[in-house]
């Protein structure tokens, strides 16, 4: 769902890079709270990994394919302002090295897909894990269901920014009965792939799954015949010995984003997404213009000069992997490093 530079014209696109601007800058500052021992180091681990299954594009219709949006993949994983960040990591390095999602759409993509998708799916699998049972196939349930409400949730935020700024003519119904029609489908395959990972990681480490945190049954004691909580139950579960270390689930974790990207994405599906496929449908992409990083070594998805397509691509999405992971986790350590600057002064005169 990447919008190309020319979908919208610029003041719409002007005021979705403010609020863009904005919504980041709220992130920064409530990552802060979310960014501990345990999400800091995998942050940057989950944006490499949403940048490597975003070059998976799968089948959904005749002539159509559609790819992990990751907002509700982010932000279960690592918290919702976490979860904004992650994404528009990947929407940064998508634009200015592979030329995918244009740079004075930016913007609108990072409205569209970090914040409405993040902000969606958080909050209805908050919704959810409150009325479902206290239970790890609860946080995978609710993560499928939240994870298919964000995709057509995002397709219908873009057609009312298309609606408001679009620089073609059009039906705005008819974009609005396609983008939802197709994004649908999309959400499907988008909640299968977020319950999948979410389901896995929370099965072997619970304790590094932001929004499985506090979900565990309080221990009960009976005392003359009646159950109360037992003393301290109420507090938060201690994370087991296991959790000091994320050494093993980080380096799986890259390995798998590598694989994916390296090697799986050759067999990713060559038909246009859900957007493209609208977009040429409905003659919205009239007036599309030509990316400024077009003339990038590494423009759509491909290094520059290597003539074989599966190592062109697959070099590509390794470097895709590598940069995203550095970049995710110089931002995300810096904040986490400004949290801890911010809690000195307050542990100084606590100390004196």
């Amino acid at each position: 769902m990447h919008v190309p530079d020319g979908f919208i014209n610029a003041p719409t696109s002007a005021v979705t890079g403010v609020v863009a601007a904005g919504a980041i800058a709220v992130s920064l500052r409530g990552a802060r709270r979310e960014l501990d021992e345990r999400t800091a180091p995998l942050a940057g681990l989950v944006a490499a990994f949403i940048f490597a299954v975003q070059m998976l594009n799968f089948p959904v219709a005749a002539g159509t394919s559609g790819h992990l949006l990751g907002g509700a993949l982010a932000a279960i994983l690592v918290g919702p302002f976490t979860g904004v960040l992650c994404v528009s990591v990947v929407l940064l390095m998508q634009g200015i090295l592979f030329a995918d999602g244009g740079l004075t759409a930016l913007g609108v993509n990072i409205t569209d897909m970090a914040i409405v998708t993040t902000v969606v799916a958080y909050a209805l699998f908050r919704g959810l894990v409150k009325v479902l049972p206290r239970t790890r196939r609860s946080v995978t349930v609710a993560s499928f269901v939240a994870a298919l409400v964000s995709v057509p949730a995002a397709a219908l935020a873009f057609t009312v920014l298309y609606w408001i700024g679009g620089t073609t003519d059009v039906a705005i119904g008819k974009v609005a009965t396609a983008m939802i029609g197709v994004h649908v489908l999309i959400g499907i395959g988008e909640a299968v792939i977020t319950a999948l990972t979410v389901g896995a990681v929370i099965a072997v480490r619970p304790d590094l799954v932001y929004g499985a945190r506090g979900l565990r049954q309080r221990l009960k004691l009976r005392v003359n015949g009646e159950l109360v909580d037992a003393p301290g139950a109420s507090g938060p579960a201690p994370a087991p010995v296991a959790a000091r270390s994320h050494r093993k689930v980080w380096i799986t974790g890259l390995v798998a984003s590598l694989l994916l990207a390296g090697f799986v994405s050759f067999y990713a599906s060559a038909d246009p997404d859900g957007l493209e496929k609208v977009a040429a449908d409905k003659g919205i992409d009239e007036k599309t213009e030509e990316h400024a990083a077009a003339d990038s070594p590494l423009a759509d998805y491909g290094v520059k000069d290597i003539s074989d397509t599966r190592i062109s691509g697959g070099l590509a999405g390794v470097i895709g992997v590598g940069v995203t992971v550095v970049a995710g986790s110089a931002v995300f350590w810096s904040v986490r490093r400004r949290r801890s600057d911010d809690a000195s002064p307050a542990d100084t005169e606590t100390t004196v």
